[in-house]
């Protein structure tokens, strides 16, 4: 799709407003004497549904401009990238365990995350659009990188069941507190604080380091994947941004559905090994090898199909025990 400059400017402006306004309006009832208030499951609940339907509705808006075809890799992108958001915000509920981070602050630390996820996704956007006008064998790289992906995916999650990840002993952190001491609790949302005389770090600091080095890493995951539903670097943008868009209400939605949406990371895992085969095989229908192509509309097919069973497959699984989740609580963010 043939985009103009001037649209690329006004929808990386649209975007740039809604964040604005959901920081004036979501964040309004904040005040210096009481500080910030916690969020509300209606108030997630109502923002989450908006930035679905704006999404939803900008999909619509691609079909009647660009076509079906069009259209349908914008869902598909977005319904992958927004399934990846959502493994990405299990990591956020895992770091916020590990450090115990108070819940009135966690909505800030969502708000740093997104932007800092935003700006990573456009970096790898840019990367990956120049690498495959430059060498189309990049979608070989991009799928085998896809597929090693999904074993991962797996053998993290076998992993995890098997032992808590300690985020507060991570190599980024480990560094951060070699060069800076760090207070053993929270001075609110500030990052640093004077404490006799010398400059310390907050803990708030080491938890948004951590989930900055996890956007980076989601955001190379991430990527390859929508790169392998569609080629269209407006599409990827925009489906990547729609899809971060109300983020942080999506959390506290679903922090109560965190420990029960266990087969997500199989859905993935699924997901990229399809996408990693789509990729490979586009790439041998480029090069001439007489392959199937899989079209947009299985794609999109297969990835909604595969979200939902994992979904109603969680939800019906029965809920860990209170025992079970009494014996993985938060570790202390001093890393002593």
């Amino acid at each position: 799709m043939d985009v103009p400059m001037w649209v690329w400017l006004a929808t990386i402006g649209a975007m740039v407003v809604i964040l604005a306004v959901d920081l004036a309006i979501v964040d309004h009832p904040w005040s210096k004497k009481s500080g910030p208030k916690e969020f509300g499951m209606k108030q997630a609940a109502w923002w989450a549904a908006f930035y679905i339907g704006i999404a939803i509705l900008f999909g619509f808006g691609v079909w009647y401009y660009g076509g079906a075809t069009i259209a349908g890799e914008y869902f598909a992108g977005f319904v992958t990238e927004k399934s990846l958001s959502v493994d990405n915000l299990f990591v956020f509920y895992l770091i916020m365990g590990s450090f115990a981070v108070p819940k009135r602050y966690q909505h800030e630390v969502l708000l740093i995350g997104i932007v800092i996820a935003l700006v990573m996704r456009g970096i790898f956007i840019a990367i990956g659009a120049q690498a495959i006008n430059a060498w189309s064998e990049v979608f070989y790289l991009f799928g085998a990188f896809l597929i090693y992906t999904a074993v991962k995916i797996v053998r993290d999650h076998l992993k995890k069941d098997e032992e808590d990840q300690d985020f507060t002993q991570s190599f980024a952190v480990r560094m951060v507190r070699q060069v800076w001491p760090v207070t053993d609790e929270y001075h609110g949302a500030h990052l640093t604080v004077k404490k006799e005389g010398r400059r310390h770090v907050t803990p708030m600091l080491l938890v948004i380091v951590a989930i900055g080095v996890t956007d980076l890493v989601f955001a190379v995951d991430s990527i390859p994947a929508i790169f392998g539903l569609t080629q269209d670097a407006y599409i990827v943008f925009t489906a990547n941004a729609f899809a971060l868009l109300g983020l942080r209400q999506l959390y506290f939605l679903l922090a109560g559905l965190m420990d029960r949406l266990t087969y997500i990371s199989w859905g993935l895992a699924g997901i990229m090994v399809f996408i990693g085969i789509k990729m490979i095989l586009h790439a041998l229908h480029e090069n001439g090898v007489h392959v199937p192509e899989i079209s947009t509309g299985l794609s999109l097919t297969v990835i909604l199909g595969v979200m939902t069973v994992t979904i109603v497959a969680s939800l019906l699984r029965k809920a860990p025990s209170a025992e079970a989740k009494a014996g993985s609580g938060p570790r202390s963010v001093s890393g002593e």
